[in-house]
């Protein structure tokens, strides 16, 4: 389980230096792919095949699933974890979230996201002014 949110800097090599209390749970292997509201999925690989067989098998006839199967599966790259405890996030991907060399790792349950610092902080502060309107919401949804 991943929560919490861990600021951390990627080198220039493209590494990231993975939380230390999430490593153990990304020993099996991990998938990092194009997530939303410009930041990064990184799944442990057991929780990236859930999600990768869910979205294979998403209607191919309506556009919005095909684009978003895209979106998720053809920028995805599995990833391991070096002796540091490191992952390599790939050039095009840390292009598509606009990753400076300051980053936040948050962890929602089941996979971390990887965002820019400055993103993050901006994303963070609007969401929060917004707390409110947000649980109103969840409560019709019955959370």
């Amino acid at each position: 389980m991943f929560i919490g949110e861990y600021q951390h800097s990627i080198d220039e090599k493209g590494r990231l230096a993975v939380p230390v209390k999430f490593r153990n749970e990304l020993a099996q292997g991990a998938v990092v792919t194009r997530g939303l509201d410009s930041s990064l999925f990184l799944f442990p690989k057991e929780e990236w095949d859930k999600l990768a067989t869910k979205l294979a098998n998403l209607p191919l006839g309506q556009s919005d699933t095909r684009a978003f199967a895209r979106l998720m599966l053809a920028g995805a790259m599995d990833v391991e974890l070096d002796k540091q405890g490191r992952v390599i996030l790939p050039e095009y991907l840390r292009q598509y979230a606009g990753l400076g060399k300051n980053v936040v790792v948050a962890g929602l349950y089941t996979r971390m996201e990887i965002w820019d610092a400055t993103k993050w902080a901006a994303y963070k502060k609007a969401t929060e002014a917004d707390a409110e309107h947000i649980a109103e919401r969840l409560g019709d949804l019955g959370v």
